[in-house]
């Protein structure tokens, strides 16, 4: 499977929550590099690390936040470049926008994850 194959996997297992493609597709050491500064930036290492973040972005959006789109796949050895937006609703507050996330592939899983937010500010103001 080549490393487009595994981020085109890791996307959809995001988009549709399938637990089962996801854990099959990120390491389960993966380090993610979440942006901003808010409660859910830093970096966070390994699988439940992640997977307990994720599930407090989904409490904080009332289980509204998802990637809505994945366009382009650009790959550079190991890394997978992928154009994505996404949104998110809370009371108050909305997330809408675009970015980036940069996956380094490693034995066959997403073993690293950078992401990039087009809007900082807006998504630090909806994470608080």
């Amino acid at each position: 499977m080549s490393a487009i194959d595994i981020a085109k996997n890791y996307i959809r297992a995001a988009q549709t929550g399938d637990q089962a493609l996801l854990a099959h597709t990120v390491s389960p050491t993966v380090v993610w590099h979440q942006p901003g500064a808010n409660r859910f930036s830093g970096t966070h290492q390994g699988l439940a690390a992640v997977g307990a973040m994720i599930g407090g972005m989904m409490e904080v959006s009332q289980g509204t936040f998802a990637i809505t789109e994945a366009r382009h796949y650009m790959q550079n050895g190991d890394w997978v470049a992928v154009t994505i937006a996404f949104r998110g609703e809370r009371a108050g507050a909305s997330l809408d926008q675009t970015g980036v996330d940069l996956l380094r592939i490693a034995d066959g899983k997403v073993a690293e994850v950078f992401l990039f937010s087009s809007d900082p500010a807006q998504e630090d103001h909806f994470w608080g």
